[in-house]
C-alpha cells in the first residue's frame, strides 16, 4: 500500500508523527507532502526534528495568504503531486486549509481520501475550520473520528457507514512525551526564573480573538491582570496584530515568549497552574495532562473536556479571570481520547479498506 499524507500546520505535524511510525512498522510506503501553510521554523521544522518525523518528500512552500489564495495555491500544486505519486490512500489531518485543499484535489482526481480527526463540530459557522471539517468529511471515502461524540456527529449527517472510531493520535504522542519529560527540568521555568505551579501558560491565535482591536485588548488586559505570571506563547499572527493595533503584550503579569517545541510545551503545561488558550489541540493536551484549561471561545469541539470539568469556556474579562482561578477540577480516570494506540488502528483501517 502507498499512503500519501498531506500536512501543513503545527497540530498536523504532531498527528503525523505516530502515523509515520505506524506506517513504517507495517511496511507501508509513506509519502509526506508539506504544503508550507506554517512556514516559520518554530511552527514547522522543529516538530519534524523533535518528533523524528521523516523529511517531507514534497514541500509546496505555499506560505501565508487569504483563505482563497492559500487554498487555491495548494490545489494548483497538489494535482501534479498526486498524479506523480499515484497513492492508494490520501490521508488528510484535522481542519486546516491544507486539509480541505488536499481532499478536494484527491477526490476530483479519483484518489481515495481518509480524514483523520473526522466528525469534530463546533457548530460555529464563523470559524473557517468548521467549513473545512464539514467539506472534508463529506468528500472523504473513509472517516476516522477520534471519539464517540465525533462519530455521533457523522451519524447525524448520514456518514456512519464510512466511519471508524480509532481514538486520538495526539494522545499517542502526548503520552510518550509526557513520560519522557516527567520529573525533568523545564527550560522555560529556568530561563524565566519561574516556580513549578507558579505561573499560567497562554496561547492566542484565532481570528475572532486577534483581528478585532477591542477584543484583543480585552483579552490582553484580562491576562495581564491575573494573580500569577502568564507566559504567552506568541504566535506570529498574534505579534503582528498586536503591533498593528498598538497593544503591548509585555504588560502587567504577561510575559510574551516565542512558541515552544512540542516536548518543551508539554513540560511547560505540566509545570503550570493552568492553561488559557483558543487552540483546539492545547485544550485536549491540558486535559490529558490533567491541568485545568480556560478556553477563550464560545464553543469547543472537545466537549469531553468540558463535561469532565477540566475545561471551561470564557469570552469576557471577568469570565477569563473566573475560569483561571476556579477550584481544581475533580480527579478522573476517564479516557475519551483512547489508549495511545490510535495510529496503529488508523493504518490497520487503511490496509483493510
Amino acid at each position: 500500500m502507498k499512503l500519501l499524507s498531506v500536512v501543513g500546520a503545527r497540530p498536523q505535524f504532531v498527528k503525523l508523527a505516530p502515523i509515520a511510525r505506524a506506517a513504517a512498522e507495517a511496511g507501508v510506503e509513506h509519502i509526506i507532502v508539506h504544503t508550507g501553510q506554517h512556514y516559520d521554523p518554530l511552527l514547522s521544522d522543529v516538530f519534524f526534528e523533535e518528533l523524528s518525523i521523516p523529511a517531507p518528500t514534497v514541500h509546496l512552500g505555499v506560505g501565508s495568504g487569504s483563505h482563497g489564495v492559500q487554498t487555491g495555491a495548494m490545489l494548483g500544486a497538489l494535482d501534479a503531486v498526486l498524479t506523480e505519486h499515484n497513492p492508494d490512500w490520501v490521508l488528510v489531518y484535522g481542519d486546516t486549509n491544507s486539509t480541505v485543499a488536499a481532499a478536494l484535489s484527491a477526490v476530483k482526481l479519483h484518489y481515495k481520501v481518509a480524514h483523520l480527526e473526522a466528525g469534530l463540530r463546533s457548530f460555529n459557522r464563523r470559524m473557517p475550520e468548521e467549513h473545512n471539517r464539514v467539506l472534508t468529511d463529506h468528500a472523504a471515502d473513509l472517516l476516522l473520528p477520534p471519539t464517540e461524540v465525533a462519530l455521533a456527529h457523522l451519524t447525524a449527517e448520514g456518514l456512519a457507514d464510512r466511519s471508524i472510531v480509532v481514538g486520538d493520535v495526539m494522545a499517542d504522542v502526548l503520552y510518550q512525551v509526557r513520560d519522557a519529560a516527567a520529573g525533568g527540568p523545564s527550560q522555560l521555568l529556568e530561563s524565566l526564573s519561574l516556580e513549578h505551579g507558579g505561573f499560567y501558560l497562554a496561547t492566542l491565535h484565532r481570528a475572532d480573538n486577534t483581528d478585532d482591536p477591542a477584543r484583543l485588548a480585552e483579552i490582553v488586559d484580562s491576562l495581564s491582570s491575573l494573580d500569577r505570571p502568564v507566559v504567552l506563547l506568541a504566535h506570529p499572527r498574534l505579534i503582528a496584530k498586536a503591533a498593528e493595533f498598538g497593544i503591548d503584550l509585555a504588560t502587567g503579569t504577561l510575559i510574551p515568549h516565542q512558541p515552544l517545541g512540542y516536548s518543551e510545551l508539554i513540560a511547560a503545561v505540566m509545570a503550570s497552574a493552568g492553561v488559557v488558550t483558543d487552540s483546539g489541540g492545547l485544550q485536549k493536551e491540558a486535559f490529558l495532562l490533567r491541568v485545568p484549561c480556560t478556553t477563550v471561545r464560545t464553543e469547543t469541539e472537545w466537549v469531553e473536556t468540558i463535561d469532565l470539568g477540566w475545561n471551561v469556556l470564557a469570552t469576557s474579562r471577568e469570565q477569563i479571570a473566573a475560569g483561571v482561578t476556579r477550584p481544581w477540577p475533580a480527579a478522573t480516570d476517564a479516557a475519551p481520547y483512547g489508549d495511545g494506540h490510535a495510529a496503529t488502528r488508523v493504518i490497520a483501517a487503511l490496509l483493510q479498506h
